[in-house]
């Protein structure tokens, strides 16, 4: 059980998107310029909040509540980018971070702003519940990954950070800009925010996700707009002064390749004057995928893309990066720290997981009565990428106790689950479905629907579960097999559905292994490897 295939690891390298350097240049213009194929990144990075410091450029995105969280990601050409680290390990405003009382499912960390000031990196969030406070971190080097939060101030929404000129601090969320004390800590002036801008007669629906730049002594706030009954759109607003007026120009409505209407990012410029924008595209199942489009200035207003739309291919005037480690990654488990691209579902019992325990494998121990996976602490997971990925873990079953739950799920407000299943001596390995229904406010889990599919009865204590997605147009489809040999495969369920839903988790499908008790804590599971294929045939 503990030979492993390395094919899914090489074909994994490289990793980011579908961007492949296939075009033809010549060794000189290679050097110095760098392809791209929109998405950048096929996979769940939204919120875009992007600062540079030099060559080097750091990226922000939501993953509410998963932990650690507000990941940060490096690359030096815009295209490929690498895991970097995360601001915080936990959050621990009120017990549902835990799951402990409720849940804290779309909330979370989200929307982040990043900034580089003066040698030192900035983040801004606010997370959209109790005590409704924003965190302010600050580092000297986001690679080493030691934030030192400054402050907890009041609640900014969408919110993003500007440093003027003058090292005065502001903040804009939506049509409003305040200012804060040189500490972060107290807002200046109006406690409500300064009006930068009447919305317009047509803006009567969302209009959301701030990202402030300073060009030219010129201050543009890039946000989107969703009229009711119109299509979601990129705004840009632009003003003299950092108070106002604004007056506003609509910069981009774009269903690229058939999804829906790209929108909400940032504007970047690199040393050497060029401008891009990174925006994110919903795109069902997967998430929100980030893309590229380079940016001209015209009248003093930024033009993006091509007559409006987004370009499928083109060239950044950057030479190519190599990231270190990728957004997406298949782990042995035979390092004495978890892979950076891990996340838990909510705060992790630290006391009930290990990679000590066994050599080269992952424990993961019972630690609390649940029914229910949305319930269970220790669900560790790994975004679902696109067009296709497909995902293996192989789990030793011996130290399962009556009750246990545990298994592989393409995890989201629907669900599905490869579960093996203790009862008595006896272990069953099932295909169910689990559908959360969570309290608007609270978002507490007020039912889950189970929809058990088929069940096998176990005879090994070893067993090999696979998922694989399509994320294609039209498709957002996952089949599910195992195997005992990792040879003989069956498939137990095909074309199960993975939805995105906004009301409910808020995020693209992960690949999640879980372990949870019914019955009575002690059990655990050992997790010999997780390994990905972004690319399956």
């Amino acid at each position: 059980m503990k030979s492993k295939n390395t094919s899914y690891i090489v074909s994994f390298l490289g990793f980011i998107g579908m961007n492949l350097f296939s075009a033809q240049v010549n060794p000189a213009q290679k050097q110095h310029t760098t392809k791209f194929t929109n998405p950048i990144i096929w996979a769940d990075a939204p919120d875009l909040s992007v600062t540079r410091n030099g060559d080097d450029f750091y990226l922000i995105s939501t993953t509410m509540h998963l932990m650690p969280g507000a990941p940060v990601m490096h690359s030096k050409d815009l295209v490929h980018w690498e895991m970097s680290g995360y601001v915080f390990n936990s959050l621990n405003d009120n017990s549902k971070y835990d799951l402990l009382d409720g849940t804290v499912y779309g909330r979370g960390q989200w929307a982040s702003s990043i900034r580089f000031h003066k040698g030192k990196y900035y983040v801004l969030f606010s997370p959209n519940d109790e005590p409704f406070q924003s965190y302010f971190y600050v580092t000297d080097n986001p690679e080493k990954g030691k934030w030192k939060l400054l402050t907890r101030t009041r609640h900014f929404h969408d919110a993003s950070l500007l440093f003027d000129d003058d090292d005065r601090v502001y903040v804009f969320t939506s049509n409003k800009v305040f200012e804060l004390s040189p500490d972060f800590k107290e807002v200046i002036g109006n406690p409500d925010g300064t009006v930068v801008f009447e919305k317009d007669s047509s803006e009567t629906g969302l209009l959301e996700g701030n990202q402030i730049i300073k060009k030219d002594g010129k201050y543009y706030m890039m946000m989107i707009s969703w009229p009711k009954g119109g299509k979601r759109r990129q705004e840009v607003y632009r003003s003299d002064k950092v108070t106002g007026p604004y007056e506003r120009k609509v910069i981009l409505e774009d269903n690229f390749l058939g999804f829906s209407y790209a929108g909400q990012g940032a504007l970047i410029d690199d040393k050497n004057g060029n401008w891009y924008s990174l925006i994110f595209q919903d795109r069902g199942g997967v998430g929100r995928v980030p893309i590229i489009i380079p940016v001209k200035w015209e009248n003093e207003w930024p033009v993006l893309g091509e007559n409006g739309k987004v370009p499928l291919n083109g060239e950044i005037s950057l030479p190519p990066f190599k990231p270190k480690n990728n957004i997406v990654e298949s782990d042995e488990f035979s390092d004495k720290k978890l892979k950076i691209q891990w996340q838990w579902n909510h705060n992790p019992v630290n006391k009930s997981w290990s990679l000590s325990d066994r050599n080269g494998f992952m424990r993961l121990k019972t630690s609390r009565v649940v029914d229910n996976m949305y319930a269970a602490p220790n669900t560790m997971t790994q975004r679902m990428t696109g067009p296709k990925s497909s995902a293996v873990i192989a789990l030793d079953l011996k130290e399962m106790k009556d009750g246990d739950v545990a298994g592989f799920s393409a995890f989201n407000g629907d669900s599905g689950l490869l579960s093996v299943i203790k009862e008595g001596s006896q272990k069953f390995l099932t295909f169910s479905t689990n559908q959360v229904s969570l309290d608007s406010k609270t978002k507490a889990i007020t039912d889950v629907k189970k929809d058990e599919k088929k069940r096998i009865l176990l005879n090994s204590d070893k067993i090999f579960l696979r998922i694989d997605a399509d994320f294609n147009l039209g498709k957002d489809l996952a089949n599910f097999s195992y195997s005992t040999d990792q040879k003989n495969w069956t498939e137990i369920a095909k074309d199960y559905k993975l939805i995105f839903d906004y009301r409910r988790l808020f995020m693209g499908s992960k690949f999640a292994i879980f372990n949870y008790a019914t019955k009575s804590i002690g059990g655990s599971v050992d997790i010999d490897f997780f390994r990905v294929d972004k690319s399956p045939e």
